[in-house]
């Protein structure tokens, strides 16, 4: 069974706005925008005020477990221009950024990523913006 996924109305429209906007970054991320495109077909539209606190959404920040890694991997979904790896801001616009979008703390994915498919368990969701009431308008 296919699980659900959650957006804010705000995140769609922005990220739908980068993607279709930007041609050049589009051509360089193609196979991950057209991904991205497809999980925010399928996401259901949640009012900020209303999502579930243990989504993903952007600017969250997420604990992560990668296949059987020994230790758990903190990041904070970001837009392109806030990216730093160095930093532990992952782009929504990345591999790992666009699996993780919409998906819930539990949730395991299995997601194409340049060197195969990896698996993603979200173990704990650390900050979401829209639980602590930092809501963007």
């Amino acid at each position: 069974m296919a699980r659900k996924l959650y957006i804010t109305g705000l995140d769609k429209d922005r990220l739908l706005k980068l993607i279709h906007g930007d041609i050049d970054l589009k051509e360089k991320n193609k196979p991950y925008i057209n991904d991205l495109e497809l999980e925010l077909e399928k996401a259901a539209v949640v009012d900020p005020g209303r999502i579930p606190a243990d989504v993903i959404t952007m600017n969250t920040q997420v604990r992560l477990r990668f296949d059987d890694a020994s230790e758990d991997t903190v990041y904070t979904l970001v837009y392109p221009s806030d990216s730093s790896i160095k930093e532990g801001r992952i782009s929504v616009l990345s591999p790992i950024g666009t699996a993780l979008l919409g998906y819930q703390a539990g949730d395991v994915i299995q997601w194409r990523v340049p060197d195969g498919t990896v698996r993603i368990e979200i173990k704990e969701i650390l900050y979401q913006p829209e639980a602590a009431g930092d809501l963007e308008l």
